[in-house]
Parts: C-alpha cells; sequence; structure tokens
C-alpha cells in the first residue's frame, strides 16, 4: 500500500473547482443513451464519442479525474495512444468501475424475494485491481443501490451493501488504488424529502461503520453522495434551499472529517438542477470540499449535440465544457444562472 500516493490521488480528485466526469457506463447503459439521438451503440462508436469527451480543449480546467468502463480502460485514440495515458498526460486521473451490478437480495422483508438489490463483484477484485493498476488506473468506483418504497430499504439490504462497499475499498486501498464509495439512495418514487433524508442518514452511518470494522482509512476514500431529494413522482418538490440543507445536516452527522472530499451523483436530476444544487451547498460551506462525479447531467447536452456525426465533435465539445465549466464554478460556490443564460 502506497500512503503517499493515495493521499495525492485523493486530494487531486477534489481538487478546487474540478470534479469527475463519470464515463463507465456499460454497452448496455450506453445503448439506451445512444437510442435517444439515433445511434448505433458499437464498440468503435462508444470509443469515439468519449474519445470526444477527453479530446475536449481545456477539459482539464475543470475535470480531475475520469471513472471508465473496463471496455474503455483498455482502448486507445486515433492516434494509438491508450486512453488512460492520454489523460494522465493532460493531468487528469484515470478511474476504473470495479462492480458488476446488482443481482436481487434473495431473502427480504417476510422471508420472500423482494425488490431490493446488492452489488456484486468482490471475487477475483484483488486480481483485477492489481491489473487494473497496471493499466493506469488510480482510484475506482463502487455503486450500491438504495431503494425507497414500502418496507424499503430493509436493514438487510442496507447492512449488505455496507459490508460490500467496504470489503471493496478496502482491497483498494491495498492495491494503492483510491476506494470512491457510491451508496446511492434513488430518486425514483413517491417518497418524501424527509424520508429521503431518514433512509440517507441511516446509509450513511451503516456505511461509515463497515468501513471502520474493516480498517478502511478514511483519509485515503472518496464518498460519492445522493443528494438527499423528494422522490421524483412526489407532490412536493423540495426547494434547492431544502435540498441543500439537509443533504449538508445529514453529510456532517455521518462523514469523518478526515474524508478528503465528497463528490455528488447527480441520479437523474435535470443538467442544471444538479448544478444548482451543488452551488448551493458550497454557498452554505462545508468541512469538506464538495464538488461533482456526474454521468448524464454533464454529458446529456454533449451526446445530443454530436448524434454520431463526426461532423458535430465541436458542437459536442462546446456542450461538455461548458457543463464543466458550470459545475466547476458551482463546486466553488461561483455558479449563477446569468452564466447559462449567457451561453445559451
Amino acid at each position: 500500500m502506497d500512503t503517499a500516493l493515495l493521499s495525492k490521488t485523493a486530494a487531486a480528485m477534489v481538487a478546487p473547482g474540478k470534479g469527475i466526469l463519470a464515463a463507465d457506463e456499460s454497452a448496455g447503459t450506453c445503448e439506451k443513451r445512444f437510442q435517444s439521438v439515433n445511434v448505433e451503440c458499437t464498440e468503435d462508436n462508444r470509443r469515439a464519442y468519449r474519445g470526444l469527451l477527453f479530446s475536449t480543449p481545456g477539459v482539464n480546467r475543470h475535470i480531475s479525474g475520469v471513472i471508465l468502463h473496463d471496455e474503455t480502460l483498455r482502448q486507445k485514440d486515433n492516434a494509438g495512444v491508450a486512453f488512460p495515458a492520454y489523460l494522465d498526460n493532460l493531468g487528469v486521473i484515470p478511474g476504473i468501475k470495479v462492480d458488476k451490478g446488482v443481482i436481487a437480495i434473495p431473502l427480504t422483508v417476510g422471508g420472500e424475494a423482494g425488490g431490493e438489490k446488492v452489488t456484486e463483484g468482490l471475487d477475483g477484485l484483488d486480481k483485477r485491481l492489481a491489473e487494473y493498476f497496471k493499466l493506469g488506473a488510480r482510484f475506482a468506483k463502487w455503486r450500491a443501490v438504495i431503494t425507497i418504497g414500502e418496507n424499503m430499504p430493509s436493514h438487510t439490504c442496507i447492512y449488505a451493501n455496507a459490508h460490500a462497499l467496504a470489503r471493496y475499498a478496502a482491497a483498494c486501498q491495498a492495491a494503492s488504488i483510491v476506494p470512491m464509495i457510491e451508496p446511492e439512495v434513488l430518486l425514483d418514487g413517491g417518497h418524501t424529502i424527509e424520508h429521503c433524508e431518514e433512509v440517507t442518514e441511516a446509509t450513511l452511518r451503516a456505511t461509515f461503520a463497515a468501513l471502520a470494522a474493516y480498517n478502511v482509512a478514511s483519509e485515503h476514500t472518496i464518498l460519492k453522495a445522493s443528494m438527499v431529494v423528494s422522490g421524483n413522482a412526489c407532490k412536493r418538490q423540495a426547494d434547492v434551499a431544502e435540498v441543500a440543507e439537509r443533504t449538508l445536516r445529514v453529510l456532517k452527522r455521518t462523514v469523518p472529517a478526515s474524508l478528503p472530499g465528497v463528490v455528488f451523483l447527480s441520479g437523474g436530476q435535470s443538467d442544471l438542477s444538479a448544478t444548482t444544487h451543488l452551488d448551493a451547498m458550497n454557498k452554505m460551506g462545508a468541512p469538506w470540499p464538495l464538488t461533482f462525479s456526474y454521468s448524464r447531467a454533464l454529458q446529456n447536452s454533449a451526446l445530443k449535440a454530436w448524434s454520431g456525426k463526426a461532423a458535430n465533435v465541436g458542437a459536442a465539445q462546446t456542450a461538455f465544457a461548458h457543463r464543466a465549466e458550470m459545475n466547476g464554478l458551482a463546486a466553488q460556490g461561483k455558479w449563477n444562472s446569468k452564466l447559462e443564460k449567457s451561453a445559451a
């Protein structure tokens, strides 16, 4: 374990005004997104699309790292340079998604199969991490999924996912790779923001207790957190200030002060909402750097502008650069809506 490297990587991931691009979508997820712009989801198209994001002029001004899929980690750009090396040359840290997706928890409330999930991928993880380190990855990501619903989440679901996250994080640190832990509380459903706050707090408490039980060093760990928001089908949608206040309250109650920083997932929020909420939290102030690790909220406008056409690469890069800049400002509490209007 190279603790000096872990410290250097973690600090660089949450550098002022910078955040993480999540470009680790599976082929299945990519296919859904590509279908929305009528692009065939081939390996070469995925490579071309991700390549245009990585080669956006000035990308390193607001992007500190990129979470890659296994496929992308092994791909090269048009000049034959491996993507991890290309990013590293820009001062952008290559990362890797290491989980294998979710499966149903066999027994949940009442002893029957339910709608709750646990993430798999621990088998053989140490060997994969060693290979990923050699390929250039310096941080990793593992996503857990927590669903709010009738009798959900159960203690079983929270416990199972917390311990999987902790085992993953311990393996990462042993391999000198910074673990990004992502216990995502889904916004799908009609639940209130009050209920979301309760579930998020319980999830984070269990997660950090498990990390401590497995001797995971919090100073070498990055939290990828959900924002505390109203369920997308809830009649009362909380405003920006309430989202920021409740999210910060939960974090202050559960997250160790030694953590290098917190990055937020957008979780299906609109581009503008994800930026606005991040900015509001930073204007309020927090004990840690608060920044972004967005996928759709960084890529939506770029994907639409590109639509699979080489002639549109410049327009797509302009759209991506704008969203990266807006979120970079939000990560410092310096964003305002006039900046969006002036760029429209």
